[in-house]
């Protein structure tokens, strides 16, 4: 075990992809120990080709490529600006809502910074708005993707700790809409000390000429959670249904065109085929960790050590801030929740609750340093320092650790609505 981890640490300091750092060292391991290689190989593919819920990721983030190239985001930014351009920093809570609204359809907070991103960057920098408060305003936005519905770090959940995802979804509803009002504070307490613009108040008129613009937009995530909601599809059945709504709402607008599809297919693979090596990886990594019964004896020691319920949240919440700082979001989920989900279960912890625990601290991580993948694609769109992103992008860590919290220790904030649902289809 000791070569197993020493090896995979020493392939990620060099630069290895986490994927192939996986796989290779899991080889490895096999060969020291006398396993037969088929069996790896065995793991690597029954982690994609068994899971019908998997088949949900690609579409998502189909759906996400289409709307970003096909003119969807910024319509939703525009008419976003339109009712909350009139706070303090206009724009920023703006980016903010935004970000909530395509949370509803592309559930990737890569898609988010990558796409409605560029739009909310230049959109801030024309109205005079900083570059650092810009930057860290819409990468802290963009993690509110994978939280609100739909969300592909829960499908990811769901299937390593089988979880209901439709009860996830649920489930982020309200962690989201807190993280994005706690978000909202911050910027008109920043924008009322820099004397940042806001808009005039909305006349009715206006309203409804950037309503009447984004309706077909806006109806996009109202159709995928609604039907989510009501049972009437599976989230898999969501996903290629908002594939097909945001492809014949860019064809019928004329933002794209049929020959720019074989490019948005080709796109989608590349990013697929990532997430989808990194998940078979892992399975293998993991069998290597039940085999070496790391989690019953993680499990051991924790009972151990640690008895209270409140102590064990801190340890779980610390180890997976410091994982996800470090470790791509597919990976960290594959590999850790096959282990700690047995010991939240054993502290009574409901595992939709500790699910939504999970991903918020994983996603922190993309706003964290050294890896910090949205500050990367940030800094890529914008070309200013990593650095400077990082040092403002701080003070929305703190709110965002302090809305952790609140999730932590009130569970009711996660399961209120799946309850609410769950007892709903009762009646």
């Amino acid at each position: 075990m000791i070569l197993l981890v020493g090896l995979f640490a020493a392939l990620m300091i060099i630069g290895t992809p986490v994927g192939v750092a996986l796989l290779g060292s899991s080889v490895c391991y096999f060969v020291v120990h006398g396993y037969s290689i088929q069996q790896a190989f065995q793991a690597f593919t029954s982690a994609i080709s068994n899971s019908f819920t998997l088949i949900a990721v690609p579409f998502f983030i189909l759906a996400a490529n289409i709307m970003n190239n096909g003119g969807i985001t910024r319509k939703i930014f525009n008419f976003c600006n339109a009712v909350v351009g009139w706070i303090p920093g206009g724009l920023g809570h703006a980016n903010i809502l935004s970000s909530v609204v395509f949370a509803g359809m592309s559930g990737a907070a890569i898609a988010d910074a990558g796409g409605l991103g560029a739009i909310e960057l230049q959109a801030m920098k024309e109205q005079g708005y900083d570059e650092d408060f810009s930057l860290a305003i819409t990468g802290a936005s963009s993690i509110l993707g994978p939280i609100i519905p739909p969300s592909v770090p829960a499908i990811l959940f769901g299937v390593a700790g089988s979880v209901s995802i439709g009860k996830l979804f649920m489930g982020g509803i309200i962690p989201g809409i807190l993280m994005a009002v706690s978000m909202g504070i911050l910027v008109s307490i920043q924008s009322i000390r820099r004397h940042y613009p806001r808009a005039p108040f909305p006349t009715l008129k206006s309203l409804w000429h950037y309503f009447s613009q984004a309706f077909f937009s806006l109806m996009c995530p109202v159709i995928i959670i609604g039907c989510i909601m009501t049972g009437v599809c599976t989230p898999t059945e969501a996903a290629i249904i908002a594939v097909f709504y945001a492809f014949l709402l860019t064809i019928f607008t004329k933002a794209i065109r049929l020959k720019d599809i074989p490019g948005f297919l080709l796109e989608t693979a590349g990013s697929t085929v990532n997430v989808m090596f990194i998940i078979g990886a892992a399975n293998v990594f993991a069998w290597i960790l039940t085999v070496e019964q790391i989690p019953q004896k993680m499990s051991i020691w924790m009972t151990d050590h640690i008895h209270e319920k409140i102590i064990a949240l801190l340890f779980i919440n610390l180890l997976l801030l410091i994982v996800g700082t470090f470790m791509e979001t597919a990976a960290a989920i594959s590999i850790l929740v096959p282990i700690l989900m047995p010991i939240a279960l054993g502290y009574g912890i409901d595992p939709v609750h500790f699910g939504i625990m999970c991903i918020l601290n994983l996603m922190l991580g993309l706003l964290t340093p050294p890896i910090g993948m949205v500050l990367y694609v940030l800094s890529s769109v914008s070309k200013v320092p990593f650095e400077k992103i990082v040092r403002a992008v701080l003070p929305y860590l703190v709110i965002l650790l302090i809305v952790l919290m609140m999730i932590t220790f009130i569970p009711e904030i996660v399961t209120f609505l799946p309850d609410l649902v769950a007892n709903m289809k009762k009646v």
